[in-house]
């Protein structure tokens, strides 16, 4: 037993010289960071709960906020995390950094490789056939169902008046995965346990991703599949694919039986478009993409189609309940676009709303739904007057740079004026990401932001249970909060009458 500790202390010796000392090692050295323990270096540090590793990663940046980049390491691991807008800009928009690894290496048994994940050819190939399904005019189409759907939303909150609190996640996540499913899918959303089961899987495959990424011992796949995170992610990744599969086959179905697709493509002047899905089946004929690819996609966009833009009204809802001055300010500018009445909202009325886009903007700027992102330092590059080695995970946190004080003056207040003429460095602003691999459903998400918010503060007032100060956020794959957002609908008075859809 004495001989075999020995050996196992010189094991970590040599591991740890090596590590430390090799080209990589003396360079990620140089670098600010919190001090860590010898080969594990600051794995002690993150073995967190959730909601706490949230948190340590914002005093990490509050302990280092005179260095542009800090660091961090673990075994023969090494992550920076850059705060400069200039060296954001040097990885995002660059294609020699285009790469990503883990994390998102974690999301491949849910996503495969899809879009999200995916590098190099399979990505390019992707990107391009893909980018056709966001088409102007096929956003447009997309509005009517988005205001449809809304109005089904706003019926819902309804029979929430009169309630002290609505909490508002259920409700609003129900309906961004309905709107994704009737437009990019062209299906109906299953409902009943089905649809609880597929919420809480998501929720699931998040916690067990965050868990996998702070746990260095299980990043080889093989370990994983011997842990206990696995066990609970497989049977939760198992349903996520199931629901999915159904759509799939539901659509196929559908198209077998009928000549009819969302709309009629071709006299829409978009014969060469089509709906994600119908986009993807089209592509399947002609071996362009199999079923698998087509999971990974529908996958992806199922996911981050509705998860993110359901949390950015989350938040958003919660925050406006909390800013009545504001909130009147919105409700003036929609009198105004609507004349005082209570007609449905067009896809022509949503480039008027100009100052409540302002106020979606400065709602994600505080609160971005992807709240970090990573990138594979696949050569030697400078960042923040540092050489970081090839083989080096760079991390953006959006939370933290959207709250920087030289760049967002009093960073915790809500100023939507902030993006009117705004003129700051085009990366010190990335709610969806930028450059080569930002985010292709941008368009689409401002437009879905836009409807909901315009309905339901016509329709209602919204006001405050859960204060700003009271939020507490967790880790994730999207922002959230630790516990429930509330808020209380109050019916405005009707100015005028409405017309049904």
């Amino acid at each position: 037993m004495f001989l075999f500790i020995i050996l196992f202390l010189v094991l970590v010796l040599v591991l740890h010289l090596h590590f430390r000392f090799s080209r990589a090692g003396r360079l990620i050295a140089k670098i600010p960071g919190p001090t860590g323990w010898p080969l594990i270096g600051n794995i002690l540090q993150v073995l967190l709960p959730a909601d706490k590793l949230f948190l340590y990663a914002r005093n990490l940046r509050v302990c280092y906020k005179n260095s542009p980049i800090v660091k961090m390491t673990s075994f023969n691991i090494r992550i920076v995390a850059i705060y400069d807008p200039d060296d954001i800009e040097k990885i995002l928009s660059s294609i020699r950094f285009i790469e990503k690894s883990q994390p998102y290496t974690f999301l491949v048994p849910w996503l495969g490789e899809g879009l999200l994940v995916s590098n190099g050819q399979k990505w390019h190939q992707r990107r391009k056939l893909l980018t056709s399904a966001f088409h102007f005019n096929i956003l447009k189409q997309f509005s009517y169902t988005i205001i449809e759907q809304t109005e089904e939303l706003v019926n819902r909150i309804q029979a929430e008046v009169g309630n002290s609190k609505t909490a508002l996640e259920p409700i609003i996540t129900r309906a961004t995965l309905r709107i994704m499913c009737e437009t990019s899918m062209g299906t109906s959303m299953l409902e009943g346990t089905s649809l609880n089961k597929y919420f809480k899987a998501i929720h699931t495959v998040g916690h067990c991703v965050i868990n996998r990424m702070i746990r260095p011992w299980i990043y080889p796949d093989w370990l994983f599949r011997l842990s206990a995170i696995s066990k609970i992610q497989t049977p939760a990744i198992k349903y996520l694919h199931s629901y999915t599969n159904r759509i799939i086959q539901e659509r196929k179905i559908y198209k077998d039986k009928s000549s009819k697709v969302i709309f009629d493509y071709d006299q829409c002047g978009l014969k060469n478009q089509r709906a994600l899905l119908d986009l993807l089946l089209e592509k399947e004929k002609h071996s362009k993409i199999d079923d698998h690819g087509i999971r990974e996609e529908v996958d992806t966009f199922m996911f981050e189609g509705h998860d993110t833009t359901a949390m950015a009204l989350c938040f958003m809802i919660m925050r406006i309940a909390n800013e009545p001055i504001i909130q009147n300010a919105i409700y003036k500018e929609l009198k105004h676009v609507f004349c005082g009445t209570q007609r449905p909202v067009t896809y022509e009325d949503l480039k008027e709303m100009k100052y409540l886009e302002c106020c979606i903007k400065e709602s994600l700027r505080i609160y971005p739904s992807v709240p970090f992102i990573a990138r594979e330092i696949t050569e030697d590059v400078t960042l923040g007057g540092y050489q970081v080695p090839a083989g080096t995970s760079c991390q953006i946190h959006v939370f933290d740079i959207h709250r920087l004080e030289d760049l967002y003056p009093e960073p915790e207040k809500f100023i939507p004026e902030r993006f009117i003429n705004d003129r700051r460095h085009p990366y010190a602003y990335i709610p969806f990401s930028a450059g080569p691999r930002n985010c292709i459903g941008m368009k689409f998400a401002m437009m879905e932001l836009k409807i909901v918010m315009s309905s339901l503060l016509r329709r209602f007032r919204v006001e405050p249970v859960t204060r700003p100060e009271d939020v507490r956020f967790t880790g994730d794959l999207v922002l959230r909060a630790k516990h429930p957002l509330f808020v209380r609908f109050v019916p405005r008075e009707p100015t005028g009458s409405f017309a049904p859809l």
